[in-house]
């Protein structure tokens, strides 16, 4: 039988995130280089930069109960329970990641700040009004139900609790994708394992029938869009190749698609947008 997208998810993840830390660190996702995209600086630098520029946008004060929707090996969710001395709690499809999580977590001496588990942000498995931050970096993409998705991060929400979303999209619309652009994200949707991506209006439309006020969204796309090169660059050096090769098929087709990625932002197809809002 074919393997469901929640499993080929896990699998993808399951094979490449060991990789991943150990040629580009704990943070899986885009970094920032200035509002222009401008800035130089080391790549790893920039990802925490992202951290801290999306917590200054989203005006994060200090939540004590966090959730990070999607939290790969617990770069993030461990650099937010350090700067609040928060419980963060993470969740991913992928069992290695969890495991690595918690291991990072114990290297840390953060082990009473998190928990790390395996579950569908979909279906979550916590009571409602339950975190005072969601926080989702870069998952909403894996969502085959972007409406499901976004009703389970508002429902564990405390009443004042923040939602902050971070993740890809496709252009606005109208006018319509051509046969192109939907080439090309197709592209992009088999070797990264995802359903489809929507428009940031498209994420707005659905925050705004959900219990949130103060709704916003920016995008970020020419901040973030030197990522894809950096790590393009990065991924010519020669034991990092082996290391693709040894990590498996999946990883090796991960690696082959980053121009696509980086060809997505300069077309202005690919967009990095941002969703904030208060639980009502």
């Amino acid at each position: 039988m074919p393997a469901t997208l929640s499993q080929q998810i896990q699998q993808f993840y399951d094979t490449s995130s060991g990789l991943w830390e150990q040629v580009w660190g704990e943070h899986m996702h885009h970094g920032y280089y200035g509002p222009t995209g401008q800035q130089a600086k080391p790549r790893r630098q920039a990802q925490i930069d992202l951290i801290e520029e999306l917590l200054a946008w989203g005006e994060v004060q200090q939540p004590q109960k966090i959730l990070d929707v999607g939290c790969g090996i617990g770069g993030s969710s461990l650099y937010l329970a350090q700067k609040y001395k928060a419980q963060v709690t993470g969740i991913t499809l992928s069992p290695v990641q969890a495991d690595r999580a918690q291991a990072r977590a114990r290297e840390a001496e953060l082990s009473a700040q998190s928990d790390f588990r395996v579950a569908d942000a979909q279906h979550m498995p916590f009571p409602d009004a339950s975190f005072d931050l969601v926080w989702s970096l870069e998952s909403g993409e894996h969502m085959p139900d972007k409406t499901q998705f976004l009703q389970e991060c508002c429902r564990v929400l405390k009443p004042g609790g923040l939602l902050l979303v971070a993740t890809w999209c496709h252009r606005p619309t109208p006018p319509a994708l051509s046969w192109g652009e939907q080439r090309l994200l197709n592209d992009i949707y088999r070797v990264y394992y995802l359903p489809y991506v929507i428009s940031l209006p498209g994420y707005a439309d659905i925050a705004q029938t959900l219990p949130l006020s103060g709704l916003q969204t920016a995008d970020w796309s020419t901040a973030v869009a030197p990522f894809w090169d950096e790590v393009i660059t990065s991924a010519l050096d020669l034991q990092v190749l082996i290391g693709i090769l040894k990590a498996g098929l999946q990883t090796l087709q991960g690696a082959l698609a980053l121009s696509f990625m980086s060809r997505g932002y300069r077309q202005g197809l690919i967009r990095y947008g941002l969703l904030k809002g208060t639980k009502t």
